[in-house]
Order: structure tokens, then sequence, then C-alpha cells
């Protein structure tokens, strides 16, 4: 499967210098802060990048919602702490990766859920590391 992009797919944006008060309201000032090019700013490797909707709410402590666009990069060696997509007996999930010693566990980020601990017997392969999350609020 290839996957390519080039700085061009996606225009540049204007972005604000200052940001936006997540606490009490600031005062508003010129915002103006230059243009941002998302493709640079979210995607180191673009030819081992891949985009994958999320379904289900395992991951719901991470930040990662039903519907979510992850941004998955497969260049990158998965450490321990990382989030990754994985493919464990021939099926697709996301969850975050921990490695303890000579163990393995995918363990998710919703109390309803179990954690998936990894037997010699289990057929595991870290496809890829999320890297970043695109969300939509309408």
């Amino acid at each position: 499967m290839k996957n390519s992009f080039e700085s061009s797919n996606l225009s540049c944006f204007p972005v604000g210098l200052d940001g936006v008060s997540a606490g009490f309201p600031s005062p508003v000032e010129n915002q103006s802060g230059g243009s941002l090019n998302l493709t640079a700013y979210l995607i180191e490797h673009p030819e081992a990048t891949f985009f994958l909707r999320v379904r289900g709410d395992s991951m719901i402590g991470a930040g990662i919602f039903d519907g979510d666009l992850l941004i998955v990069d497969r260049s990158l060696s998965p450490i321990s702490g990382d989030i990754v997509i994985s493919v464990i007996d021939g099926e697709f999930t996301v969850k975050r990766l921990i490695i303890r010693n000579d163990s393995i566990e995918l363990r998710p980020e919703n109390p309803k859920f179990k954690s998936l601990r990894i037997s010699e017997e289990s057929q595991l392969d870290i496809w890829g590391v999320v890297t970043g999350a695109v969300k939509s609020f309408r």
C-alpha cells in the first residue's frame, strides 16, 4: 500500500500568535501570526503516514473518540507508552502499548475494557504509531 503527501495537498491557513484562552476570557488583540501548513505540522514522514477512522470508545481516556481520524506513522519504532495500531490475531485495534520486562500489554483507556496481555501463542504486529488525531465538532 503506497501513500504519499505533497506539501501542496493541504493549503496554508492563517494562525493566531497568542492562542485562545481555555480558562477566563482574555482581551482580543491582533491575532495574526502568519500561516500554518497542516501537512508539515502534522506529518513528519509523509511516505509512511496513513489516516484511520476510529470506531468504538476504548480509548476515550486518551482523548480518542468514535469518529476521530488518527494520524498513523508506520516508520516509527514503537516504545512503551505509545498509542499504537496493532494487528492481533488478524484484527486491527488501537491501544496503548505497555512493555515491561518480557511482557507486552495492549491497554485501553476506558475502564469498561480489559487490557490485552499478549501471550506467546498470540500473533501480534504493531502496524504503526499514532502521532495525532483530527477531530470534528460539527
